[in-house]
């Protein structure tokens, strides 16, 4: 099997599905606690608790789903090109909603578009067995 070929080809499945950016990693992030740790104790997850229970399963994320070797991480802007803003935030008789609460939940929307990629991908490959989560999507296969 190409790999270099199935992570370009995974980058395009990824934009077909309205992702504007794709990348695939290691799983080796034991460079990254540090900067994990001083960015939790800075306190700029705020309210998220969850990010710092699980901090370990940032960093080892074989922890979470075993025989982990890639994580594919993916961004998608889900601002509408035509969303106007607000202008006058001093108005009392107006009420503004965030732009990102206008649409669908965009945690279910990018959660069903990694479905789908991940159902790409082990057309291509074969079963491999994949995990979505907020970490990314984290593939696992015996040759990786």
């Amino acid at each position: 099997m190409d790999l270099n070929k199935l992570a370009s080809d995974i980058k395009v499945w990824a934009q077909e599905l309205g992702f504007q950016k794709a990348g695939i990693s290691d799983i080796d992030l034991r460079d990254q606690e540090t900067v994990l740790k001083s960015w939790l104790e800075a306190g700029y997850h705020g309210d998220m608790a969850w990010m710092e229970t699980h901090q370990d399963l940032r960093i080892h994320p074989d922890k979470l789903h075993p025989n982990t070797c890639r994580i594919i991480s993916v961004r998608m802007d889900y601002l509408p090109e035509d969303a106007g803003f607000a202008t006058n935030l001093e108005d009392k008789h107006s009420g503004y909603i965030s732009r990102y609460a206008l649409g669908r939940d965009y945690h279910k929307l990018i959660r069903n578009k990694l479905k789908k990629l991940g159902q790409r991908i082990e057309q291509e490959v074969s079963e491999l067995g994949y995990r979505l989560c907020r970490l990314g999507t984290c593939f696992r296969a015996t040759d990786c």
